[in-house]
């Protein structure tokens, strides 16, 4: 399995780009529970410290599709640097209002410029995608992007919050605020591995959020993020309930960890179904690991559980952008993955929401039941691939 992974930093400058990618998509891990720590410790206001997030998150949700079609269109090494810049500065302006003290109102305002944030997993992908196009390598390639994807968001919001508690309130974001700017130009700079653009800027080409199977991902994408948000929430109540609030963390990185081994082998092994049937067999493999959650009755059963279910997270993400790659154009590419991202994004907003009402009201159990719809839902959106299965739009897989 090494052996398979060393293949794929074969290729000159794989190893330089994706470390850099590693270090600018940190911050998107690190800025949110970042903006939430500062907020509680300066003012010990949570209501205001989560609306600051949300809209930070909505905001990044929504810009960050804009400007990976500019990505598409002008290049990585044209928009990412101005993207960034737009973000860090609106980061360190909103910073400086909170340790100035200017009012609430102001905070928002500084906090949609600063969701232009470029969705750096996605720039990362489509270098190895221009690398390893029409090779089994380049599933083997999103497989361990996928575990990146694990270790920031396990790291990330580690770093932040201890950052943010022991050194100062405003420490946690402006870290993520300074590995962004670092992350992008190091990024930008290895102009050599930098996917060409297929397209001229005034081609008319149409977005891709016209072809249809890719809103059928973006909708299983959005189920999944739902799942996570209740992943997050149900663990701190399950915790707390169980007067054992200190091992959430454990039960999350359990799950993070079960998702990261589970796309290292994945992305290691030749499956010879096709990527529509992988999703398949992977959103069902979800619908049944939800229902250990809803009969945990202790904490070590609720951290098996976590960690059996975490090991269909990579491999769903991994299928996932394989299918991205066949169905939009490559003039599309970076746009295209992008939008699966913001599916996931609104899902983790969803269900957090969800889970937490569920939860006051009804109980833990209640909550991980949103999960369990969220995996049906799924499990009944994906067969439409087949049926939106289009040859005129479709290019042959790289990773079948």
């Amino acid at each position: 399995m090494l052996g398979t992974y060393r293949q794929i930093f074969a290729a000159p400058g794989s190893a330089a780009f994706s470390a850099a990618g590693f270090v600018a998509r940190v911050p998107i891990a690190m800025v949110g529970i970042g903006i939430v720590t500062m907020l509680s410790e300066l003012r010990g206001d949570y209501a205001l410290a989560g609306a600051l997030a949300a809209v930070f998150a909505l905001t990044y949700a929504f810009i960050t599709p804009v400007v990976s079609r500019a990505v598409d269109r002008y290049g990585q090494s044209r928009v990412l640097p101005v993207a960034s810049g737009i973000s860090a500065t609106s980061l360190a302006a909103m910073l400086l209002c909170v340790r100035f003290g200017t009012p609430d109102w102001v905070l928002f305002v500084w906090a949609v410029p600063a969701g232009c944030m470029p969705t750096i997993g996605a720039m990362v992908r489509a270098r190895w995608t221009e690398l390893y196009r029409g090779t089994p390598l380049l599933r083997t390639a999103f497989a361990f992007e996928a575990v990146v994807d694990e270790l920031c968001f396990i790291a990330g919001p580690v770093v932040s919050v201890g950052l943010s508690v022991t050194v100062f309130p405003e420490a946690g974001p402006l870290a993520g605020l300074v590995l962004l700017v670092v992350g992008t130009l190091a990024l930008v700079a290895q102009r050599g591995t930098e996917p060409p653009v297929h397209s001229s800027p005034d081609d008319g080409r149409p977005s891709v959020v016209r072809t249809p199977a890719l809103w059928i991902l973006v909708a299983v994408m959005v189920s999944m993020g739902t799942i996570f948000g209740v992943i997050d929430v149900g663990a701190i109540a399950f915790t707390r309930s169980h007067d054992a609030p200190a091992s959430a963390t454990v039960v999350l990185a359990l799950f993070a960890a079960g998702s990261a081994a589970a796309g290292l082998v994945f992305g290691a092994v030749r499956v010879s179904a096709s990527l529509r049937k992988q999703l398949m067999v992977a959103v069902l493999a979800v619908v049944v690991l939800m229902v250990p959650l809803l009969l945990a009755g202790s904490i070590p059963a609720l951290a098996v559980a976590y960690a059996v279910a975490g090991m269909t997270v990579a491999p769903i993400m991994i299928v996932t952008t394989g299918l991205v790659e066949q169905i939009v154009p490559a003039a599309a590419l970076t746009e295209g993955i992008t939008w699966i991202v913001t599916g996931l994004g609104v899902g983790v907003a969803v269900g957090s929401a969800l889970a937490g009402r569920m939860i006051d009201e009804f109980g833990t159990t209640a909550g991980y039941a949103v999960a369990a719809v969220a995996a049906l839902l799924a499990s009944m959106v994906t067969p439409w691939l087949f049926v939106k299965q289009s040859a005129s739009t479709e290019r042959p897989s790289s990773t079948r």
